[in-house]
């Protein structure tokens, strides 16, 4: 009976291993991948004369054009894949992370690529989209990758929280230069950028609620915890005072 029960231990921390081996490849295989397609989706939109303000889709087949469709179709991919962070959480039993915030920005980032690379396979929904989001990934994918290494490296992670205010930043410029391109008349797609706004306006309230309750509300909750175990296990900090030669507890004397 205890060698069956040595032998499922091992099993199952092997199979801990292999889970945990497997989500640091990944981790570094989908920042290798944002690099990539970070860099093909900047130099292609500079080589096709992109402008940065206002960009129609060109369906032509310049080569330039090809290779950002091109790219824009690993991206979407690139979505999919990333559902394997659900997959990773429940494996690894870290249920917390499978947040409505993590469920809604995955399924919903699939669907609506979908939607971009069957009507809008370019213009500026490329390099202001998928460009900025590509760059964003390599950040934070490096950042979990980088903390798989555990304490000797989280120690100098101190700019986790510094991930989602970029990514807050992101959505406020994504809803300005869409709301640029309808003010201006700009023949993008308007009902893409009316899309692109609306599912901002989501991220931005999802992302400061997870700031507010991860970087805020829970810090001050420790803190307050912490005080109080303080004074229940005896670590009351409050000066003490003599009398008839004698330390009183709590700052206080006999006859106070």
């Amino acid at each position: 009976m205890h060698g069956r029960q040595q032998g499922r231990g091992r099993r199952a921390n092997y199979v801990m291993t292999l889970v945990n081996d497997s989500a640091e490849f990944y981790k570094w295989s989908l920042t290798i991948a944002g690099e990539n397609l970070f860099t093909h989706l900047l130099l292609g939109s500079r080589a096709a004369g992109y402008s940065y303000l206002c960009q129609p889709v060109n369906y032509s087949n310049d080569v330039n054009e090809v290779r950002i469709a091109s790219a824009l179709w690993w991206y979407y991919i690139s979505k999919g894949v990333e559902f394997l962070d659900t997959v990773f959480f429940i494996m690894r039993k870290k249920f917390n992370q499978v947040s409505f915030l993590h469920v809604y920005h995955h399924s919903t980032m699939f669907i609506l690529w979908w939607i971009g690379i069957k009507w809008v396979p370019g213009g500026q929904v490329a390099f202001f989209g998928a460009t900025i989001n590509s760059g964003i990934h390599v950040l934070m994918y490096g950042y979990y990758g980088l903390a798989a290494f555990g304490p000797k490296i989280q120690k100098y992670l101190w700019w986790k929280k510094y991930l989602t205010i970029i990514q807050m930043i992101q959505f406020h410029v994504t809803i300005g230069h869409a709301a640029h391109s309808l003010y201006t008349g700009c023949p993008f797609p308007a009902w893409m950028q009316w899309a692109l706004i609306g599912y901002a306006v989501t991220f931005i309230i999802l992302f400061a609620n997870f700031y507010y309750q991860t970087y805020r509300r829970q810090p001050r909750l420790k803190s307050a915890k912490s005080a109080v175990n303080g004074v229940s296990n005896g670590t009351n900090k409050a000066p003490e005072v003599m009398e008839n030669g004698k330390k009183q507890k709590k700052g206080k004397g006999k006859h106070d």
